[in-house]
């Protein structure tokens, strides 16, 4: 893909994986923030897993941003 449509296509692409992820990133702190609210003895548990989740969440746009890169190369 070249030209302007590629290069419009890329951001909205890459603007969408970042709304999304910012979206999904606060669900799984808030999640984490009532979990250890309710069982606070849980709460190394909840962090642990809170950080795996929201690392796996964060990939999310670095991959789009990535394939987005490669298409505008081609």
């Amino acid at each position: 893909m070249t030209g302007h449509i590629a290069t419009i296509g890329s951001g909205i692409a890459v603007a969408g994986a970042a709304i999304g992820t910012g979206i999904g990133n606060g669900r799984v702190i808030a999640a984490m923030i009532e979990g250890t609210s309710r069982q606070p003895e849980l709460e190394g548990k909840l962090r642990t897993n809170m950080f795996v989740g929201v690392a796996l969440i964060e990939a999310v746009p670095i991959l789009a941003f990535v394939i987005s890169l490669m298409l505008l190369s081609k």
